[in-house]
Order: structure tokens, then C-alpha cells, then sequence
């Protein structure tokens, strides 16, 4: 497993930006897929989207596509979440995630960071 801690969250008004950064620690992770996932209160967890470290295009779920965008920078380790337009459906904890790239569940997890969109 890998050591994710997340940071960035806070409390902005609809329609503004945040980004949440992901640093990665105890793996080589050219092998890692990175996910993003958020949860909202009384809801269940949900996929925001995923990035491999390796390469490739980016992918999200539809209720994010073209507002959100997920980044990587291999010298630190680091992933990120850039959330433009935001909205009060996004008010959720966000978790970052890994998973080796042949293994379908995401078996290492961050402790989460509040997002929260006024309107």
C-alpha cells in the first residue's frame, strides 16, 4: 500500500475554484492508478475521476466533466484535483485513492478533505 495524504479543501462560493493536492508516499508508483472519490452527507461514495502515473488521458464521471481537471507531477509525487465552476452538489469529503495498475479495487485511501460550495 501507499501513504496518501490530501490537502486543499475549504469552503468557497458557487461557481469558484479550488484544487486538492494528493502527495504520495512509500511506493514507486509508475504502476499506480490515482482516483479521486467524494462523499457527500447520507450519500454513498462516489468516483470524480482517475489519472495513471504512467500516462494517459485523464477520465472522469459526467457530473464533473469540463469543470474538473486531474494533473500529476511525478517529481513530487503529487496529484491533483483542479475544481472550477463549482457547485453545491459538489459539497462532499474528497478522497484521493490508489490502486496497482492490474488490481480493479483502490486498496490504499487519504484521510479525506471537506469541500464545501456555498450558494
Amino acid at each position: 500500500q501507499v501513504q496518501l495524504v490530501e490537502s486543499g479543501g475549504g469552503l468557497v462560493q458557487a461557481g469558484g475554484s479550488l484544487r486538492l493536492s494528493c502527495a504520495a508516499s512509500g511506493r514507486t508508483f509508475s504502476s499506480y492508478v490515482m482516483g479521486w472519490f467524494r462523499q457527500a452527507p447520507g450519500k454513498e461514495r462516489e468516483f470524480v475521476g482517475g489519472i495513471s502515473w504512467s500516462g494517459g488521458t485523464p477520465y472522469y464521471t459526467d457530473s464533473v466533466k469540463g469543470r474538473f481537471t486531474i494533473s500529476r507531477d511525478n517529481a513530487k509525487n503529487t496529484v491533483y484535483l483542479q475544481m472550477n465552476s463549482l457547485k453545491p452538489e459538489d459539497t462532499a469529503v474528497y478522497y484521493c485513492a490508489a490502486r496497482y495498475s492490474t488490481n480493479v479495487e483502490y486498496d490504499s485511501w487519504g484521510q479525506g478533505t471537506q469541500v464545501t460550495v456555498s450558494s
